[in-house]
């Protein structure tokens, strides 16, 4: 018997996760985006088709499921650390690096229910090569439009978009270190570290290699400003099958992490 059916007092079903969704306060026609750690859930009955069943069931077609869909192995090798490759092999894996496509490129390292997710019917991608997004439901082409090469995650990403529409954040058994919508307020911030990154992507018929700006994002801090978001604020919190799970709004997480991140800047600043 696994340690993780002897850890789970009953099968977590289509049905149950669903009961423990409403409890928590998802309901119909919310917009939500979702992070999602599977084995905390328990021992679930169909695995991750089941968690996005209940998802789906929770929110229904008149509201939107969102989940990053990332691919950061997409990128210029010379940044790679876990783990690096020989700098002598950067030019050619620069050169034959597949292109990114919404259709068939995985999301390797994602989990396994947004990679499950990534595969649905019904399922939409935006066109990111390192930070896409998919989406299921009523507003999924609005939230997954245009998303800029350059500042992925900023003001003209899927989470600006989420920001303005009160979407809310799902952590399903997630920390707050998978908290993406933290990303969006790292534009807002005095510190700002601007780095160049690069991708392949096909440009009038022909393959190019494309450099675009972005932040040096900060996701090491993203547990500790979680853990002061629970703190100062009213979450609704409960449990999703066993695995400890949180429902807060997208524009309060992210007016507060901008907060916390320009103290957090300054504080640093004084002590040096």
């Amino acid at each position: 018997m696994s340690q993780l059916v002897e850890k789970t007092p009953s099968p977590r079903t289509r049905k149950s996760i669903y009961n423990d969704l409403k409890e928590l306060g998802v309901k119909k026609g919310m917009t939500i985006i979702v992070h999602t750690s599977l084995s905390s859930l328990g021992w679930v009955n169909g695995g991750a088709v089941t968690v996005i069943q209940a998802l789906m069931d929770a929110v229904t077609e008149e509201g939107t499921i969102v989940m990053p869909s990332q691919t950061v192995e997409i990128s210029d090798p010379a940044e790679w650390e876990n783990p690096p490759v020989p700098e002598e092999w950067w030019e050619e894996i620069r050169e034959t690096m597949p292109v990114y496509h919404p259709d068939y490129t995985p999301a390797n390292f994602m989990g396994k229910v947004p990679e499950v997710f990534r595969t649905f019917p019904g399922i939409e991608r935006s066109s990111h090569p390192s930070y896409s997004f998919t989406a299921w439901g009523k507003d999924k082409k609005h939230i997954l439009a245009d998303q800029s090469l350059e500042w992925s995650l900023g003001e003209e990403s899927p989470l600006r978009k989420l920001y303005d529409q009160g979407a809310h954040v799902l952590l399903l058994g997630a920390g707050f270190d998978s908290c993406t919508a933290f990303h969006l307020a790292e534009y807002r911030v005095e510190y700002q570290d601007v780095i160049t990154k690069g991708a392949p992507m096909i440009e009038d018929g022909e393959r190019i290699w494309k450099e675009y700006k972005e932040l040096e994002f900060r996701d090491e801090l993203f547990e500790d400003l979680g853990a002061d978001f629970v703190k100062t604020h009213s979450l609704s919190a409960g449990n999703v099958g066993s695995a400890k799970s949180y429902l807060f709004e997208v524009k309060e997480a992210v007016d507060y992490a901008e907060m916390w991140l320009n103290l957090y800047d300054r504080r640093k600043s004084e002590s040096l």
